[in-house]
């Protein structure tokens, strides 16, 4: 277990998310879609995310039948600053909010959303078990996965561990991903020999790759785009992005890593406050809709959470995960991360990324 106290871990929390506060506004989104049979503001993402919502859950299941959608597009760490901010208000401006697991975890622990009603989700009846939190209800899954540019990193050294990837050999070859630095600090522990709260482990690990040369990228899409150039050739990233750049020209290969890969899963949460309380079980039920998830398996390459969804086998030999592997994954311990997430931000602004 972590060495933070999980009282002061919650207020370092609270205090970090009421000092980005600023960040966001109260205002509503201004897009207005169709006649409305009902309304559901959906926090999340941009980019391929929020395009793929729209096309394969708010047009067909949701905005067709005359329900009004609305998006509020901003930052992980924006959009829940913004939850925060809210928190004292009778009527938020959001009824779902798209978060990764550790976040969806944390909000609730933080008060600000509301425990899973699934009797208003019909559709959560082919829900797999380990998608089903009282916190949060699973859109996608995937796994994080060593990734390589076989232009760059000879098969014979290509990555089957964690470790291999977390190696100050490759000096600048290895790429870092900013905005993953909870899944990196973890996967570093891993390669490191300890489990998934071994925090000081892996922080030790990332230190030497850094002084070793390591580049760190703001994002997934520069990460990418490093790997395209050959800036990179090696680092980790989810299974399902891999195969989105494999569609996209980009040289890249996935190993799986002797550790056990670590598990990721994005959903959505329910805030307490929310203004469509009726929009947020609309929008969940339509999430679940086996035509959506079989859609964004498809675009996306994330797995589907639910049972009755049907991926071809040559795409699910690409984005799926064999019975032996699906045993050997890690989950985070979302508890522990919550109560050591600002100081390891903190060490990861300050100290790593120094």
């Amino acid at each position: 277990m972590t060495k933070f106290d999980k009282g002061i871990g919650r207020r370092g929390v609270l205090k970090g998310m009421a000092a980005t506060a600023g960040l966001s506004t109260l205002g509503m989104p201004s897009i207005v879609r169709a006649q409305s049979a009902g309304t559901a503001v959906v926090g999340t993402w941009g980019g391929d995310y929020a395009r793929l919502l729209n096309k394969n859950i708010e047009q067909p299941f949701l905005i067709d039948k005359g329900w009004e959608v609305l998006q509020d597009q901003a930052g992980d760490p924006e959009r829940r600053a913004k939850m925060m901010a809210e928190r004292r208000l009778p009527t938020g401006t959001t009824d779902v909010q798209g978060l990764n697991g550790p976040n969806m975890y944390q909000v609730f622990e933080l008060g600000l959303t509301q425990e899973i009603d699934y009797s208003k989700i019909p559709n959560a009846e082919n829900l797999i078990p380990s998608m089903k939190y009282k916190y949060g209800v699973g859109h996608i899954y995937s796994a994080m996965v060593p990734v390589y540019n076989p232009d760059i990193i000879p098969e014979d050294e290509a990555p089957t561990s964690y470790a291999d990837v977390f190696n100050p050999k490759w000096g600048d070859k290895l790429g870092i991903i900013d905005i993953q630095y909870q899944y990196t600090i973890v996967a570093a522990a891993l390669a490191a020999g300890g489990g998934v709260t071994d925090f000081e482990a892996g922080k030790e690990l990332l230190m030497k790759v850094r002084e070793a040369g390591a580049r760190i990228y703001p994002t997934n899409e520069a990460f990418a785009q490093g790997m395209k150039a050959e800036e990179i050739g090696i680092g980790i990233m989810w299974k399902a992005r891999v195969v989105q750049w494999q569609n996209a020209g980009i040289p890249v290969k996935a190993a799986w890593p002797s550790e056990g890969a670590l598990s990721y899963v994005s959903g959505f949460v329910v805030p307490k406050n929310a203004p469509h309380p009726e929009g947020a079980w609309a929008y969940l039920n339509a999430m679940l809709e086996p035509a959506a998830q079989e859609n964004f398996a498809i675009d996306m390459g994330y797995n589907p959470t639910v049972t009755n969804a049907e991926v071809a086998p040559d795409l699910n030999e690409r984005i799926g995960f064999k019975p032996e592997e699906i045993e050997q994954l890690n989950s985070m311990d979302f508890g522990a991360m919550l109560d050591a997430d600002v100081e390891l931000k903190n060490w990861w602004d300050r100290e790593f990324k120094a």
